[in-house]
């Protein structure tokens, strides 16, 4: 039976959890599902399994890695619920593809350009990459995030750096 001290203590950790975290944590949702309403209901639903788990007496080390696993999962399971669409029908019923709006992330040219070339890397450093620079989470967080150890990651991201600079000094001019 849990005390009113550690019923107070969950709701303290839960509520500045969502204080911190809830605002990256929409933004990468709808960075994967491309739909605002959908993201946030997977970020709700993040916080609802997060304080199921605390009720039951679990206990988290460190809980922006935690809530970014729960939230990876919950997109994993919406992906696999979406059908797929040929892109014929969807053009003729009027969809027109939008501009990226990844320009309000960086405020310089640079900045931009690299962030849009990250979505050129191979997968496995996209993703690295993303957690990395976009959403500024550390190599440990990452690294339990993906289930990898921290120094793999290290190298993926060292590697990725690697990958990204070779595509920004083939695509971007030079100002000399």
């Amino acid at each position: 039976m849990t005390t009113l001290k550690q019923k107070i203590e969950r709701k303290r950790v839960l509520t500045m959890a969502h204080y911190d975290h809830d605002r990256g944590m929409n933004s990468y949702a709808f960075f994967k599902v491309h739909n605002h309403a959908t993201g946030q209901d997977l970020v709700q639903d993040t916080f609802i399994k997060t304080w199921a788990y605390l009720v039951k007496g679990g206990k988290i080390d460190l809980m922006k890695p935690f809530l970014y696993h729960i939230l990876n999962q919950l997109i994993i399971d919406e992906y696999r619920k979406r059908k797929t669409f040929s892109l014929e029908v969807v053009f003729k019923k009027g969809f027109e593809p939008s501009f990226d709006n990844s320009e309000r992330i960086l405020n310089t040219f640079d900045g931009r350009a690299a962030m849009l070339l990250i979505q050129h890397l191979p997968i496995k450093y996209e993703k690295i990459m993303r957690m990395r620079y976009a959403q500024n989470l550390s190599l440990k967080e990452i690294s339990l995030i993906m289930g990898q150890t921290r120094n793999a990651i290290a190298v993926q991201a060292h590697r990725g750096l690697i990958k990204l600079r070779k595509l920004y000094n083939q695509t971007v001019p030079k100002n000399i």
